[in-house]
């Protein structure tokens, strides 16, 4: 009888030599399934505060760190994080070379398709009241990596990718639901849970932050008190709803300033911002350096 573990190292190869296959020099590889999205790095990369929503992600071959306010998630080989909710993070590779480049995938998910497969499935009630923390590094089972590894081969028969590739995302799918992952996939479908409440702010957040934006407000969208609505986001967030919002600007002032050449003043009132000052502070405190230096520091790193 085969050891799991070396079966599993075997899949692992495999998926690594697939993905190699396309993404054969550093960068992002968007695919023909929309959903799929490949990664390449032959070097560690520096922090980079990002929004991960609601999908799986799987670093393949090297490491990778995500952290979400003061907590670190690292994940590698046989491994997956999955993530129920839009957040904002801080995501980088922390294990790459040239000779073992840091391979990753990451697959978005659809609310939609959970909940369709959350109804026909037999899956026993949820006895908790609390949330589950909407982002999650667990051991990769050898189904949900044959599933995967099938979605990648995919890739090489267009002729049947429009039609196959979505059954095997909801093969994903039931696999995820049985999972580790199981509970918070299905808190987030559980009509009137607090994690659907939380989420569908989120939504509107990632929509609506530069806006002025008052707690009581956010917590009336969520039908719960204000007291309920900021214990419940941050057990699923790992983060308060003010500096979810906080995260949220920062994280597009630096895009604009980047991609647009707008200037910091700019940028801070179209995020948000009555106050140059305080926008520094926290520019500052999230990415490490005052804007103008921070951006000429990324630009360059980029030559």
């Amino acid at each position: 009888m085969k050891n799991p573990t070396a079966m599993q190292s075997t899949t692992s190869s495999e998926l690594a030599t697939l993905i190699s296959d396309i993404a054969q020099t550093d960068g992002d590889y968007p695919t023909s399934i929309p959903a799929l999205m490949l990664y390449r790095r032959s070097a560690a990369t520096d922090p980079m505060p990002c929004i991960y929503g609601l999908g799986l992600g799987l670093a393949v071959q090297g490491g990778k760190r995500v952290t979400l306010s003061d907590a670190i998630f690292d994940y590698g080989p046989g491994t997956s994080l999955l993530t129920a909710v839009d957040l904002p993070v801080v995501s980088y590779v922390t294990k790459a070379t040239i000779a073992e480049p840091y391979l990753g995938l990451r697959l978005e998910l659809d609310a939609r398709t959970i909940a369709h497969v959350c109804a026909e499935m037999d899956l026993s009630p949820r006895t908790k009241a609390v949330p589950t923390r909407a982002l999650a590094v667990v051991t990769l089972d050898e189904g949900l990596l044959q599933a995967i590894i099938r979605l990648v081969k995919l890739l090489h028969e267009p002729q049947l990718t429009l039609h196959i590739a979505p059954l095997i995302q909801q093969e994903i799918v039931v696999r995820l639901l049985h999972s580790e992952h199981g509970p918070a996939l299905r808190d987030l479908v559980a009509t009137g849970s607090p994690s659907q409440q939380i989420a569908k702010v989120m939504t509107w957040l990632k929509l609506h932050y530069p806006q002025r934006i008052s707690m009581d407000e956010l917590a009336q969208k969520a039908h719960m008190s204000p007291s309920t609505f900021r214990h419940h986001f941050r057990a699923i967030s790992g983060m308060s709803p003010l500096q979810h919002v906080k995260n949220l600007r920062l994280q597009d002032a630096r895009q604009k300033m980047l991609n647009e050449a707008v200037d910091a003043t700019t940028a801070a009132v179209q995020v948000g911002y009555e106050s140059a000052s305080q926008f520094n502070r926290e520019y500052t405190r999230l990415f490490g350096a005052p804007p103008l230096r921070d951006i000429k520091r990324v630009r360059s790193r980029s030559e």
